[in-house]
């Protein structure tokens, strides 16, 4: 029997739980689903059903089900369908796929749905170009690899919930239409239809809120806090993301790290990988030094080292001006370098100049122990092997120095070692290191503006015992900030806050801004801390990065259901789209056109 009628046919277990104890009983089952593969061998037809759970093969058979055979001469790949049968054993058992050992014998097909357009085969073997796959992501989210990444990030947030609920915590949400206050990245503005000419700002995260619920007496908080940012994008940034948010009241950085390391260790787990607390600490100067980044990946060597000492004086022109004008002589050394090609160090040098520094210069040390650079003229044979000492290279490598302002040859030398790791493998793809980075800067000066910024935000508590320097020396002002960095990227960032409105007020003057614009901006904040805000400080962290990280996606696209493009697009929905004038007008709204010379009416 055969049928088109949907309701006929209800599912008593699902594709992927069909199992040997079926067929040792030949059980009767009900599957439903996706048709995966259909091969017709004549007188059989072979149907691959797929749901959530997995896939099983079916057969049809003339001989004992002609109605069935006969509607399965009809049925295509993606169209839904429901199948009455036998369990069976398989005859050609694949015992690499779960369901591989058995069958179900076809006796009846209802034909739910028929697919009459599917852009791209679902499965893990064929291509798809991006763009494709984003207009039809209800198709794309079908195949088995995205199956997998949003079903393991339901598993990540279940265990996140799971720890801190056990920890005391509370989950609240907090306001999604909010006011501006745009210290960050730009703000996505809601304009508002019964305040004409005022709007609501999307939150770029809960920060001031979580803060109120400290003095609101809710002493431990979180949320997956929905955040949006209207800034340029890359693979691991959406317009709109989600955070794990949450803050502690009477807390330290440690009482921090105390909750969220065993958060990340669980999380880790349900992908099998098992670390262990207490995680590394990092100040943020030795993080710089070392590696030339605050988030460093220490899964590999190539760390940076001072070569000023042994370079200095010895006549190279180069390397004597920088550290004339008071910049450094620093390098790394690139094991099995010394083998390198000329092209492969050109490529190098190249590398080092794209990432902002002047040049790039090179000692190869052969295993034989031959030295060659094109500097070894100018510093002589002793000292371009003192200057790969220095650096850490011996027989059979190589050592790149870099000669410049300490910040720059910071920066070019990070990026360096960051692509010649990828480049040369060297970063083991099963190695997870977490490490806290610490002792950030609390300002920082912008050339640009003209004033000091917060490094993280302004609320960010200075550490108490650089509390003198804060008007009179800014740039010594250490912050009780911290960020988690796993395998190079940072996956979350907190910090103490300010919870003394003097100190509030101290801090929002050194950043440029006066008490008129503080009480407009922050008023209600202010307010909140004079009427008994404990000591808190809290932490967010990545959830789309860490789910990216633990699924072995490239893209954070990849563990969002319904991403945006890299120009904050939707291609399946066509947003962002214009709107009925009817709407502008509801809103007092005027649109700018080409053309008009101003703006056009309603």
């Amino acid at each position: 029997m055969s049928s088109e009628t949907p309701s006929l046919l209800r599912r008593t277990v699902p594709c992927g739980l069909v199992a040997e104890e079926d067929a040792a009983a030949r059980r009767e089952v009900v599957i439903t689903g996706w048709v995966h593969r259909r091969r017709d061998l004549g007188n059989l037809i072979f149907l691959e059903v797929r749901d959530g759970s997995g896939r099983v093969q079916v057969v049809l058979d003339p001989s004992t089900a002609p109605g069935a055979h006969e509607t399965a001469q009809h049925v295509h790949a993606e169209d839904v369908i429901g199948v009455r049968g036998t369990v069976v054993p398989r005859e050609a058992a694949n015992p690499s796929h779960p369901t591989g050992r058995v069958e179900v014998r076809a006796a009846e097909i209802s034909v739910h749905n028929r697919a009459r357009a599917v852009p791209f085969p679902v499965d893990e073997e064929s291509e798809a170009n991006e763009e494709a796959r984003l207009t039809h992501r209800y198709v794309d989210l079908r195949r088995p690899r995205l199956q997998r990444a949003l079903r393991t990030r339901h598993a990540l947030a279940r265990a996140s919930r799971r720890v801190l609920d056990g920890l005391g915590f509370v989950e609240i949400e907090t306001p999604v239409l909010t006011r501006s206050t745009p210290e960050g990245a730009r703000d996505y503005l809601v304009p508002s239809r019964v305040h004409p000419g005022r709007f609501y700002a999307l939150p770029q995260s809960p920060q001031l809120f979580k803060q109120l619920l400290m003095v609101a007496g809710f002493e431990r908080y979180y949320q997956f806090a929905r955040c949006f940012r209207d800034e340029d994008l890359r693979a691991d940034r959406q317009p709109e993301f989600t955070q794990i948010d949450l803050e502690m009241s009477f807390a330290t950085p440690a009482d921090v790290y105390g909750v969220i390391e065993p958060l990340l260790a669980a999380l880790l787990g349900e992908v099998g990988v098992a670390v262990e607390t207490p995680f590394r600490r990092m100040a943020y100067a030795e993080a710089i030094d070392r590696y030339g980044t605050d988030r460093p990946d220490t899964r590999f060597g190539l760390e940076i080292r001072d070569a000023a000492p042994a370079v200095s004086g010895r006549g190279f022109s180069v390397f004597d001006s920088a550290l004339a004008a008071g910049g450094v002589v620093r390098g790394i050394a690139v094991p099995g370098g010394g083998s390198a090609s000329r092209k492969t160090l050109d490529s190098w040098s190249g590398w080092a100049r794209e990432a902002g520094a002047a040049g790039l210069v090179w000692i190869r040390i052969e295993e034989a122990g031959t030295v060659s650079s094109p500097a070894l003229k100018a510093l002589g044979d002793e000292g371009a092997r003192a200057a790969a000492a220095a650096v850490g290279a011996g027989p059979g490598d190589a050592a790149l120095l870099v000669a410049g302002p300490r910040d720059a040859a910071a920066q070019a030398l990070g990026s360096l070692r960051l692509r010649i790791a990828s480049s040369l493998g060297l970063a083991p793809r099963d190695r997870w290191d977490l490490l806290w980075i610490e002792r950030f800067p609390l300002l920082q000066w912008d050339g640009g503006e003209g004033r000091w910024v917060a490094c993280h935000h302004p609320f960010t508590a200075p550490r108490w015992e650089d509390l003198d320097r804060l008007e009179t020396d800014p740039a010594s002002v250490a912050a009780q900030a911290y960020d988690l960095v796993l395998n190079g990227v940072e996956i979350g960032g907190g910090s103490i806050r300010i919870h003394r409105r003097e100190l509030q007020d101290r801090v929002f003057r050194a950043l440029g801004i006066g008490a008129e614009e503080a009480e407009a901006k922050f008023g209600f904040l202010l307010r909140a801390l004079d009427a008994g805000a404990p000591p808190h400080g809290g932490i967010a962290l990545g959830f789309d990065r860490i789910c990216a990280m633990l699924v072995g996606a490239d893209s954070i696209r990849d563990v969002i259901a319904f991403p945006k493009t890299t120009s904050a697009s939707c291609l399946m929905t066509g947003s962002p789209a214009p709107v009925d004038r009817r709407q502008l007008a509801d809103l007092r709204l005027r649109l700018d056109e080409p053309g008009s010379g101003g703006g056009s009416g309603p």
